[in-house]
C-alpha cells in the first residue's frame, strides 16, 4: 500500500492532472450552456429593465419577489401546475407498470404490442397536439362519438371551456408518456429471475398476487425514478399548453413555464421571468431532495 501510494506521489504533477483534462471540455460546455445563464438568470432577479432590454439593467433588490407574491396569475399558474403534478404523476407511476407487466408476457407478436404503445413517444410533440387539437373540436371525433351515443348533443368544449382545459391537456401528456415509462419498467422486469415467481407460486402466491408480492417490491427503485421523471416532466410541460390551448382560457390552462415564456417573450418582463424560473427551480429542487430522501429508505425484505 505504501508502495503503491509512493509510486502514485513521485509521478509528474502534469500526470495527476489528465482525468480533469479529459473533463475540461465536457466542463467548458456545461459552463457556457447551463451554469453561466443559470447565474445570470439569477442575478436578473434582482434587476429590471427600466425602457429597452438593450439597455443594462436596474438593480431593484428584491422587488420582483414582492411582486411574485402579490401576483394572482402567478398563483393561479402555481396551482395549475400542481393538480397537473398531482393529475399526472400516479397516472404515469401505475398504469405503464401494469402495460410492462402485459407486454413482457411470452405470447407471439408481443413485439407488435411493444412498439404499438411506444410509437406515441417518438411522434413529435408538435404533431401530437395539432392532432389532439383537431380530436377535441367541437365537431372532432370525441364529439361525435359523444352524440353517437346520445351521452351529449351539443358535444364538451375540451378546450374552450376552464372546466375541461387543463384536464384536457393532461390526458394528452399522460398519452405521450406511457409507452417510455413502459419500457423503463420493461427493463427491470426482465431483471427480475424467474426463480422468484416459481417460489411464491410453490408458497401460494399466483396470479396477479405474485406481482404485489414480488413485482412492486423489486421495481421500488424503477417506481421512484418515474416517480421523479414524471414529477419534473410536468412541472415542466410547455410544448401541450402552447400548441393547444395558450395557457387559456383565462389562464385556466397556463402552467409555471408557460408563464416564464409569456412574461419573457411576449411582454419582454426579462427580470420578472427569470423570477418565476428560479420559483419553478425551487420546486423542482424540492421534489429531487424527495427523491433522494425516500431513495435512502431501505427496500422492503421479500418473504413468503
Amino acid at each position: 500500500m505504501l508502495k503503491s501510494w509512493s509510486a502514485f506521489s513521485s509521478k509528474p504533477s502534469w500526470h495527476r492532472l489528465t482525468p480533469y483534462l479529459f473533463l475540461l471540455p465536457a466542463l467548458l460546455l456545461l459552463g457556457l450552456t447551463v451554469f453561466y445563464p443559470a447565474l445570470q438568470a439569477f442575478f436578473l432577479s434582482f434587476t429590471r429593465y427600466e425602457y429597452d432590454i438593450t439597455e443594462p439593467p436596474i438593480w431593484i433588490g428584491f422587488e420582483n419577489f414582492q411582486r411574485l407574491l402579490t401576483d394572482p396569475i402567478f398563483w393561479k399558474t402555481l396551482r395549475n401546475t400542481i393538480v397537473y403534478l398531482v393529475g399526472v404523476v400516479p397516472i404515469l407511476v401505475m398504469l405503464p407498470l401494469g402495460l410492462a407487466i402485459l407486454v413482457n408476457q411470452p405470447i407471439k407478436g408481443i413485439r407488435w404490442f411493444r412498439a404499438a404503445y411506444y410509437t406515441p413517444v417518438v411522434i413529435s410533440m408538435v404533431v401530437a397536439g395539432i392532432a389532439w387539437r383537431w380530436l377535441y373540436a367541437e365537431n372532432g371525433l370525441f364529439n361525435q362519438f359523444l352524440q353517437w351515443l346520445n351521452l351529449s348533443q351539443d358535444g364538451i368544449p375540451w378546450l374552450t371551456s376552464p372546466r375541461f382545459a387543463l384536464i384536457s391537456v393532461m390526458i394528452v401528456t399522460i398519452w405521450k408518456g406511457l409507452g417510455y415509462y413502459m419500457v423503463i419498467y420493461l427493463a427491470g422486469l426482465q431483471s427480475i429471475p424467474g426463480d422468484l415467481y416459481e417460489a411464491a407460486a410453490i408458497d401460494g402466491s399466483d396470479g396477479w398476487r405474485k406481482h404485489w408480492d414480488i413485482t412492486v417490491p423489486l421495481m421500488r427503485p424503477y417506481l421512484l425514478l418515474v416517480g421523479v421523471i414524471s414529477a419534473i416532466s410536468a412541472t415542466k410541460v410547455f410544448e401541450e399548453v402552447f400548441i393547444m390551448t395558450q395557457g387559456g382560457p383565462r389562464s385556466s390552462s397556463k402552467t409555471l413555464v408557460y408563464y416564464v415564456y409569456e412574461k419573457a417573450f411576449q411582454d419582454l418582463e426579462i427580470s420578472y421571468a427569470c423570477t418565476i424560473g428560479l420559483a419553478m427551480f425551487l420546486l423542482i429542487l424540492t421534489l429531487s431532495i424527495v427523491r433522494l430522501t425516500i431513495n435512502r429508505q431501505p427496500t422492503t425484505d421479500l418473504t413468503f
